[in-house]
């Protein structure tokens, strides 16, 4: 959609303009319901299209007055207008964190004699640098301060006289401490440690696969019980009789009666009118106490209200709980439940929180053979980043069978009229408030995994069983949305073989992912990936030299590999110290040595001389998955690889020591690998001709 035209002088904004102008509605949001220039409190939510976004306001009443017309013309600009030269148009999210810093930095200056934005200098730009390096102990967030800022300058047309007289960037040291503008990346998240990434999976596919029938019946019976909780009084005709055949079924199960505080003997009242389907006073009313009291006089009072769903999920080949209870346990659970399947969504699929969030009901899809087997599960959802539109585009995931099952079971979780699979749940004691967007916030997904942490710890705890999640440095980890993707491009990346996993888990979810959306150019996960395999393969190489490994090395490309290796230490120990991430990726980038451990070959790759590629064929790294080591030139041998392949020509003679019971083709075929191996490893000088040391 085109853009307002920029406002001349003359030209003052009318208190009765849209402030959300020409940006793109929600369906169904009529544009004469939303803000007006002349509200004190702008409602941004109506330009929301993401599911998972909080409601967002603009608040000018906390805004000095005398800076509010000035604020509300620079907020009013960079929703609706047009962007200067050089400038770009932000979205409503980012607005809005601009809006809250800009907040800070008017409560910073609102002490100080000045009526207007025109009358500051750079002496006061200054003093507020200075006040964020002694509040502020992050470049990147005291970069986020100072931008707000400086948008007084950069939109001051639309601001009349009321705007900063100079560009703070022209401060140069003094403004941006010495460093151009601050970049935020996005696998600048911190990665889930092994050993909580490890536990927390476990206990995800326990709830997922083992937990979640015995939660959905708890909240299936909770839910039921839920709609007698309101009741006419005239529903209590014949209470007294189910109140009677309920007392009996107590009895006859020798199940003590719900128990509660406030009520009679503890007994919790509410919920046997539940039961009964009247309500409190109904029940009350029928002057049937006796029923009551003689029930309690024969089973008793129980210590808690519990749901009659019978367990029957295993753990360890024991039910993983003796009971639910009404109020406390299953709201519990199926907020555990949603972030378990979140936790196996989001980290084996490589799907951003927004994109988790758009699961609707129907998204997942399989492809299957001639025989019925299933050869492919896919996933659809909305794509946000990095695209033409505020409303995303539909992208599909490949995924595998843990992600399907999470999604099966969100549909079970939800109601089926629901057809968003992270609304909130309707067990949940905010499932009635109304919510602009329809699924659960990144904030309250945040909270519920680590309530998960929380409640397998404490489970672990009382049940004396080690799996639970350790804490990292003293502390418990605390996560959250983002830091999935960054962990599984780490898993990807770090293990031998590059963005093609090693271990088997990663191997096959790797290829998989970058059939789908993961590995195509705009959703960066492919590159996310190859960038965790570029700092490993350095950090290897770097830790190799340090170790003189290089040094003895063997094979047809062993020296040209210690030159190389010699020169890239040259430049590691130029820094002075261990190089952090970004210095190794700059390393990497610029003098990259281009050898590549794996496990049976050391590659120091020559595009001339390779094997794995066809000739000509554009890619600008080798191929590990059609790697030719016995006769490619490239190769050259680490101590581990000469391990590697002393332990495979061990496995070809074991074998062949069983040669009376191999067919002859299979015989032939092993006498011939051994020789091929006992070959190279005497051209590389590890073994004689003899097949003895050299």
């Amino acid at each position: 959609m085109g853009l307002t035209q920029r406002p001349l002088p003359d030209t003052p904004v009318s208190p009765d303009a849209f402030v959300l102008g020409r940006r793109r509605l929600r369906s169904g949001i009529r544009r004469s319901d939303t803000s007006r220039l002349r509200d004190d409190i702008w409602r941004l939510s109506p330009a929301l299209h993401q599911r998972q976004q909080s409601s967002l306001i603009l608040n000018f009443l906390a805004i000095p007055a005398r800076f509010r017309p000035a604020v509300k013309l620079l907020f009013y600009a960079l929703l609706n207008s047009k962007p200067p030269a050089g400038e770009r148009r932000l979205g409503v999210v980012t607005i809005h964190g601009y809006f809250q810093a800009l907040k800070e930095f008017l409560d910073w200056l609102d002490p100080q004699p000045h009526d207007c934005f025109g009358s500051l200098t750079p002496d006061d730009l200054r003093l507020f640098q200075k006040h964020l390096l002694a509040t502020v102990s992050s470049p990147g967030q005291r970069a986020n301060h100072r931008r707000p800022v400086r948008l007084l300058w950069t939109w001051r047309e639309y601001l009349a006289d009321d705007h900063l007289a100079l560009d703070p960037e022209r401060l140069e040291d003094d403004w941006q401490e010495g460093t151009s503008r601050v970049r935020r990346r996005e696998n600048s998240h911190p990665r889930i440690p092994e050993q909580v990434i490890s536990p927390l999976v476990i206990w995800s596919l326990r709830f997922v696969d083992d937990f979640a029938d015995d939660i959905l019946a708890a909240q299936d019976e909770w839910l039921a019980l839920q709609k007698k909780t309101h009741r006419d009084p005239q529903t209590g005709h014949g209470a007294r009789r189910r109140l009677a055949a309920l007392m009996r079924r107590y009895q006859a199960e020798r199940r003590p009666l719900p128990g509660g505080t406030g009520g009679q003997h503890g007994i919790n009242i509410r919920h046997l009118a539940r039961e009964v389907d009247c309500d409190r006073q109904t029940l009350m009313a029928l002057a049937s106490w006796e029923l009551i009291e003689q029930a309690r006089q024969d089973v008793g009072v129980d210590d808690s209200t519990y749901l009659r769903t019978e367990i029957r999920g295993l753990l360890d080949g024991d039910p993983w709980m003796t009971r639910i209870s009404y109020d406390e346990d299953l709201t519990v659970l199926v907020r555990i439940l949603t972030a378990a399947a979140y936790t196996l969504i989001a980290y084996l699929s490589g799907m951003r929180d927004s994109e988790v969030k758009h699961l609707r009901r129907g998204c997942l899809t399989t492809d299957a053979d001639r025989t019925g087997k299933i050869t492919r599960r896919k996933i659809t959802s909305m794509a946000f980043k990095g695209e033409d539109t505020p409303l995303g585009v539909e992208a599909t995931w490949v995924i595998g069978r843990p992600v399907a099952r999470a999604v099966e079971v969100l549909e079970r979780l939800q109601p089926k009229r629901q057809r968003w699979l992270f609304a909130v749940p309707p067990s949940s004691h905010t499932h009635k408030k109304p919510r602009n967007t329809g699924a659960k916030t990144t904030k309250a997904t945040n909270n519920d995994l680590n309530l998960m942490v929380t409640w397998i710890n404490e489970y672990c705890r009382r049940h004396g069983r080690t799996d639970h999640v350790p804490d990292v440095g003293q502390r418990p980890w605390r996560l959250s949305t983002a830091q999935f993707r960054r962990t599984l491009a780490w898993f990807i990346g770090r293990r031998p073989g590059g963005s093609i996993a090693g271990a088997i888990q990663y191997r096959h979810l790797s290829v998989q992912m970058f059939e789908g959306y993961a590995g195509t150019s705009k959703s960066g996960f492919r590159a996310e990936a190859q960038q965790e395999a570029l700092l490993a393969r350095g950090e290897g190489l770097s830790l190799m030299v340090d170790r003189h490994e290089h040094e003895r090395l063997c094979g047809p490309s062993a020296d040209e590999a210690r030159i190389r290796l010699d020169k890239f230490g040259d430049r590691v120990r130029f820094l002075g110290k261990t190089p952090d991430d970004d210095q190794m990726k700059k390393l990497m980038e610029r003098n990259d040595p281009r050898v590549y451990p794996g496990r049976f070959v050391t590659c120091t790759d020559n595009p001339n001389r390779r094997l794995c590629r066809l000739p000509g064929e554009n890619d600008t790294t080798p191929d590990p998955g059609q790697c030719k080591p016995l006769a490619c030139r490239n190769v050259a041998l680490t101590d581990t690889n000469i391990q590697a392949w002393l332990q495979r020509l061990a496995e070809r003679d074991a074998r062949l020591q069983a040669a009376d019971v191999l067919a002859p083709r299979i015989r032939v075929r092993l006498e011939e690998d051994r020789a091929e191996i006992r070959a190279f490893l005497a051209r590389a000088g590890v073994l004689e001709p003899a097949g003895v040391w050299a």
